[in-house]
Formats: C-alpha cells, structure tokens, sequence
C-alpha cells in the first residue's frame, strides 16, 4: 500500500486585475494555487471517510454512477453522475454506495501515487461502478478567501439544464483527461476544475439570499463596490475617507454611512484590516525587509507598521515570521 503524503501546496499572490465590476475581480482571483487531485474507481459497496482539510476547499465531480454525501449537520445528499460538489470550508465528511455501506478512513484505502499531487484509488465491493474525481484546493488570494468564508458548508450543483450543456461536456472531458493520464492531464484538469468551481460558485450567488446582503452586495454597489476595488487594488495608496468618497462621486459623511451600512464595518478599519491580511501573507511567504513591507502596506515607518500589526493580531510581524520559519 502507498503511504499517502500531505501535499506541498505552493503558494502565489496574484496581482488584482483592474475591472468595471468587482465582483468579477474577485471572481477571477478565484484560481487553485495548489492541487491534491485523487481519480477513484469504486465498486459497491463501498464507503470512505474523508478528514477536514484545513484551509482549503474540497471538491467531488461525479463522473459515473452515483454516491451519498453525508457532511455532519447537514442531510445526506445522492450526487448522480454529472453532479458538482464542493466542501468550501474543507470539512470532513463521507462518501459511500449506499446509506448502510460500511466507511473506512481515506488514509487506510490503498492507492496508487503518480506523483506529489496525484493519485488513484481503486477500491470497493464488486458492485455497481462509481468514479468520482476528488480534489482538495487553496486559494491564496485575500479577496478570494473572504469570498469563499461566505459559502454554505456544502454547495451542489445538482443537474444542468439543456443551455448549460457545455458543463456536462466539461465534466466529461475532465473523466477522460482523469483516465487516460496523457502528458499535461493534471494542468488540463485543475483549469477546467477552476472553471466549474467558479459557475458553482456564480449559481449561488444568483440564487441565494445570502449573497444579497453584506460584503457580496457591497461589491455589487455602484459607489461602495468601486471603493472596495480601489482599496483591494492599491492597499498602499494613502486613502482616507474623504478622498474615497470623492474618487466615488459622494459626500464623505453619505459614502462612511453607506460603506459601513453595507460592509458591516467602517472603511478605516476595513482598509486596516485589509492591509494586515495582506501583510501577514507577505510575511509568512517571503523574507522581505518589515521597512518594505511597511511601505508596500501604506505605512510610512517600520514602528507604526508594528503598532498596527499587533493591534490586528496580538503579536509583531517578527514573531510572525519567526514562527513560520521554525516550523517549516
């Protein structure tokens, strides 16, 4: 039996590209940075447990057959072939034939490793075929990730309609790139899997209640959205209140009601918050100079850079970076 690794996810920080709608913005930032891909041949019965996947997003595709997906709190759910699931806060969960079928743990099924990212289970009773391809993302992106803290714990994309038929034509080219492992398969998969994540992702902000309030309908606000494009933009920028407002067509006094209102939050306080997320990302991924990253985050000296820091998160940008290191 192959010893299933932890993967290595790498890391990167795309730079936001300037749109007319931020919400595309964050949309398009909605890309897999890193990728555990298992293709798995299942016969009935059969049943695995699937551990929670810290700060990542799992997600199923339902190439042939069908299976039951159980996730605590929620009712078990029958994904048929062609369904789309995704797991966005990485939570454990269960994948089985049946609702009675035995479940073992994803680490004690064999697999077969074909390389750092990428396996293939085959496993199961003898019974009726399943394939389902199973991949465990990150986004490493701060839009992004605010995006995806605001999704369901489990998000299906059932069936597609007849005008959607070029999904149920992606799934399938994702099913034959997954069982015939030509060269560049796994690069062909995580962008038409990037794809099919972001029209999941795209259904349920049209249909859901949910995204009809808070930071969502705030990057749909003609006034608000642009400012939260200009702050996710330019983070280092010298912005105030007033020069915001002004950049939006609106008083300061209307733009800071509007802004909180919608966000939840005032805009000082989430252009802080912003650039620190942004920060301690820096921190943990390079070894730049804090004078450079002070800079780069809109502060104008290393101490005030600090003072900020450690107001966010309750320690310094050193300790940060020290325990990153260390436990590398």
């Amino acid at each position: 039996m192959a010893q299933r690794k932890t993967p290595t996810i790498p890391r990167i920080n795309p730079k936001l590209p300037p749109s007319a709608d931020p919400l595309c913005e964050t949309l398009h930032l909605l890309k897999f940075t890193g990728v555990l891909y298992c293709r798995s041949e299942l016969t009935a019965p059969w049943g695995i447990d699937l551990p929670p996947l810290e700060g990542c997003m799992m997600v199923e595709i339902v190439t042939v057959g069908q299976c039951w997906l159980e996730v605590e709190g929620e009712e078990p759910c029958l994904l048929q072939q062609g369904s789309l699931v995704l797991i966005p806060h990485g939570t454990g969960h269960r994948i089985r034939s049946s609702p009675t079928a035995e479940s073992k743990p994803l680490s004690e099924i064999p697999i077969e490793q074909v390389s750092d990212r990428y396996e293939i289970m085959r496993y199961g009773g003898g019974g009726d075929f399943a394939h389902i391809t199973y991949c465990g993302v990150r986004f490493d992106h701060v839009p992004a990730q605010r995006l995806t803290a605001l999704l369901p714990k489990v998000l299906h994309v059932e069936t597609f309609d007849q005008d959607d038929e070029w999904l149920q034509n992606t799934i399938r080219f994702i099913s034959r790139e997954a069982n015939e492992m030509r060269p560049g398969g796994e690069t062909i998969i995580t962008r038409l899997a990037d794809i099919l994540v972001i029209q999941a992702i795209r259904s349920w902000i049209d249909a859901s209640p949910e995204a009809e309030q808070g930071w969502l309908a705030a990057l749909r606000d003609k006034q608000v959205g642009r400012a939260l494009a200009m702050i996710h933009r330019e983070p280092e920028k010298n912005w105030t209140v007033a020069s915001l407002a002004k950049e939006v067509g609106m008083s300061r006094s209307g733009f800071s009601a509007r802004f909180t209102n919608l966000v939840g939050e005032s805009v000082m306080h989430y252009l802080t918050h912003w650039r620190m997320q942004l920060a301690r990302r820096q921190l943990q991924e390079t070894s730049d100079p804090l004078s450079v990253l002070a800079y780069h985050h809109g502060y104008q000296s290393e101490a005030a850079f600090s003072r900020a820091f450690k107001r966010e998160f309750g320690v310094s940008p050193g300790s940060i970076r020290h325990t990153t290191i260390t436990s590398v």
